[in-house]
């Protein structure tokens, strides 16, 4: 047998000249747009990335911004509510003044109310008692005067003053 280790020249140099030809072809025609493909596609994924972040920085600035207007709400919902207390407070104490001053004056009214009363009694007393007075009066002055029908006399008397 045989065995050939270097192979013929003029295919040596066929297999050389059509593997150049061939990476000439690639290169010019296939790698170029290949290689130029690939780094669209790099640039478009590094564009992503940068809309990306600028997103996130724009939904971090929407969120801090939330956030400072949820405060001001807050604070302004406690502050409206520290006012509706402090108004209802002194609602309060107005009706508590218009109250005193209105139980005041009813005292005040009752006061007169039963001072008038007290003196149209003692006027309706002292007529009373002059009525009285003028009947015992008459009953003695048309009786004989003894003393036993004195007594008697005034002892009713008394006890008309008690009864009346």
């Amino acid at each position: 047998m045989d065995i050939k280790i270097i192979p013929e020249l003029p295919q040596l140099v066929t297999h050389a000249v059509g593997f150049l030809i061939t990476f000439l072809l690639l290169k010019k025609y296939a790698w170029a747009p290949l290689l130029k493909l690939m780094e669209d596609r790099r640039n478009k994924i590094a564009d992503e990335f940068k809309a990306i972040e600028d997103e996130k920085v724009k939904v971090d600035s929407l969120t801090a911004e939330y956030e400072g207007k949820l405060k001001d709400i807050d604070t302004e919902r406690r502050q409206k509510l520290v006012e509706a207390i402090d108004e209802g407070k002194k609602i309060a104490e107005e009706l508590k003044a218009q109250a005193r001053t209105e139980a005041k004056s009813i005292t005040e009214k009752a006061k007169s109310e039963i001072e008038r009363d007290v003196a149209k009694a003692r006027v309706a007393l002292k007529d009373d008692m002059v009525a009285m007075t003028m009947t015992a009066t008459e009953k003695i002055i048309m009786e004989r005067l003894d003393d036993a029908k004195h007594r008697e006399l005034i002892g009713s008397f008394i006890d008309n003053l008690e009864k009346a």
